[in-house]
């Protein structure tokens, strides 16, 4: 596939790829997004009301 390339160890065995981002850049966004959403999935939650009560008492967001 033009712009993919496979790292593979002493064995064959694929253990990496590289992308040309040049081709590829809008994709490698779409799958780094995902891969964040994957990492986060564990971490504390928060409303948006209590963001934005933070925001406005810091005076970071006018209301």
């Amino acid at each position: 596939m033009e712009g993919i390339r496979f790292v593979t160890d002493e064995r064959g065995y694929r253990t990496a790829v590289q992308i040309d981002l040049n081709i590829y850049g809008e994709l490698w966004e779409d799958i780094y997004d995902t891969l964040l959403t994957s990492m986060r999935k564990n971490e504390p939650r928060e409303s948006l009301e209590s963001v934005r009560k933070r925001l406005l008492k810091d005076g970071k967001l006018k209301g």
